[in-house]
């Protein structure tokens, strides 16, 4: 899959499961680059979101949320995840 699509699909599974202020994705890939294991067709993405339903709950309870969301993007297409929450 190519990043933009990944980005506005993440954007768009996560919007429409949880009320964002804002969200912001970001592809650091460039981070995992020269790794062993490296697959071209995995991303290392950052997530920041501003949720007031989010920040609201423990932050382990936000991230399985956020995970569960995303869990077939991330069987497929993502390497590792930075996740921001704020309110």
């Amino acid at each position: 899959m190519e990043i933009n699509n990944l980005i506005a699909k993440i954007n768009n599974k996560i919007c429409n499961k949880i009320k964002c202020e804002k969200i912001s994705i970001e592809d650091k890939t460039f981070l995992h680059r020269k790794h062993k294991n490296f697959d071209h067709k995995k991303f290392h993405l950052k997530i920041r979101i501003e949720s007031l339903e989010l920040k609201s709950k423990k932050k382990v309870e936000a991230t399985r949320e956020i995970f569960n969301i995303l869990n077939q993007e991330l069987k497929d297409y993502i390497h590792s995840i930075q996740l921001l929450i704020n309110q």
